[in-house]
């Protein structure tokens, strides 16, 4: 039963990792790419639906990305996705289309990145916090119902808290790195 906790302990902590690493993927420090605009979630007619399955988006310049809306009337929904998305573009409405130029990387818009990914990093602990209390909720009533004994109980938390701390402390290596890609020039 203590392997099953732990078991699910790990995986829960590991899909955090994943998802920190998809959010910061997203954060480009150098040239324009598709993939910064994954998250965006246009609001079309009343369901919240992702940019590229309703407009076209490319890379005709390695500071620019372009995006296509195929419903003409949707330019302004999808210019106020993108503006909402606090992704630190600011789209530019140019007739059907949006361009969306990406910024040079100044000191400034460095230090902007690093403050994105240390939210993401916050968002992933919450998540391994979250996946903490589940586990030791589990390990209290298991205990409350006598389906294991106290001294496994008490060992089963201290392995939790040893899992979650190698969980947290793996979420700041990889903040770490992050930050150290974003400040380089």
């Amino acid at each position: 039963m203590l392997d099953d906790v732990l078991k699910d302990l790990s995986a829960a902590i590991a899909k955090a990792h994943e998802a920190l690493k998809r959010e910061l993927a997203k954060l480009r420090t150098g040239r324009a790419n598709a993939a910064m605009l994954d998250s965006v979630r246009v609001d079309y007619y009343g369901t919240a639906t992702p940019l590229a399955q309703m407009a076209n988006i490319s890379v005709p310049e390695p500071r620019l990305i372009t995006v296509k809306p195929w419903d003409r009337s949707q330019v302004k929904a999808v210019e106020k996705a993108i503006r909402d998305a606090e992704l630190g573009l600011n789209p530019q409405p140019d007739g059907e289309m949006i361009r969306i130029p990406i910024p040079a990387l100044n000191e400034e818009r460095r230090r902007e990145l690093v403050k994105v990914s240390k939210k993401y990093g916050e968002e992933a602990k919450v998540a391994i916090r979250k996946a903490r209390h589940d586990a030791l909720d589990f390990l209290s009533e298991a205990d409350k119902d006598g389906e294991m004994q106290s001294d496994e109980v008490d060992r089963g938390k201290k392995k939790v808290e040893d899992v979650v701390a190698d969980g947290v402390k793996h979420v700041d290596t990889i903040l770490a790195h992050k930050e150290k890609d974003s400040m380089e020039i």
